[in-house]
């Protein structure tokens, strides 16, 4: 029985020293039932060459309204029953990662997600994420924040929204929450081991204080303003206590 089709989709834009990387990642992957979709954002650099380096890889490049529109155009184009992100700069961790996933998928499961490591732009890893994956996925997982990074987020392609594209910075959090509500819990599934290098570079990682704010209002619209407060309060104290 062949593993269902995934659709890694990956944004650009001026991207041709990060894409490599991930081209790369992909293409070394030993589970080949995959379509990758670039959506790039009419580069004036040589990413489109990179980007044709791929005999699997479906390119559209033209302006955008910014990433989430972009990560939009992306979802439209894909023909998988399952789609994943991988920005540029970002990669799997090893080249059976895919299989692992693709593994779950066979079994039918809604959501499969990993852990995380973050690298720099040597590829050199910097640790893993603050947040640690839930061992089990439900509903109120995300109330507590970002736990599982966007990029080890595979869903079934049904179950996925169009991302909101009045958040500009945090648009990922919002979709990921919504992907959860849509998702039968106890077809969720965590690999349990690392699945993604994220670069550290990305649009979040450069406007934090903005990031933050709209997740704050992303909490409060989903879980409720109490919570939300009540959240933040304790982060607050717990980074008060840290410093002393």
């Amino acid at each position: 029985m062949n593993a269902p089709l995934i659709s890694i989709i990956t944004i650009t834009f001026n991207a041709e020293k990060n894409l490599p990387a991930t081209m790369d990642s992909i293409y070394e992957q030993n589970f080949h039932n995959f379509e990758h979709i670039i959506v790039d954002g009419a580069s004036r650099d040589n990413t489109l060459a990179v980007a044709r380096s791929g005999d699997k890889t479906r390119i559209l490049s033209e302006p955008d309204k910014g990433l989430y529109d972009a990560m939009n155009k992306g979802l439209k184009m894909a023909k998988g029953e399952y789609v994943i992100f991988l920005n540029a700069g970002d990669s799997f961790h090893s080249p059976e990662t895919l299989s692992l996933y693709a593994a779950k998928a066979l079994q039918d499961c809604d959501i499969i997600y990993g852990d995380t490591i973050i690298v720099d732009s040597t590829r050199k890893p910097l640790g893993p994420r603050h947040y640690s994956v839930p061992k089990i996925l439900t509903k109120h997982s995300f109330a507590q924040g970002m736990l599982i990074c966007h990029q080890a987020f595979m869903v079934k392609r049904e179950l996925a929204p169009l991302y909101d594209t009045q958040y500009r910075f945090s648009a990922d959090y919002d979709w990921c929450i919504k992907c959860i509500k849509n998702a039968n819990i106890s077809r969720c599934h965590n690999l349990g081991c690392i699945t993604i290098n994220y670069l550290s570079d990305g649009l979040t990682d450069n406007n934090k204080i903005k990031s933050l704010r709209e997740r704050y209002r992303i909490m409060a619209g989903h879980y409720g303003l109490t919570h939300t407060i009540w959240r933040h309060a304790q982060l607050i104290g717990r980074a008060i206590i840290k410093k002393i």
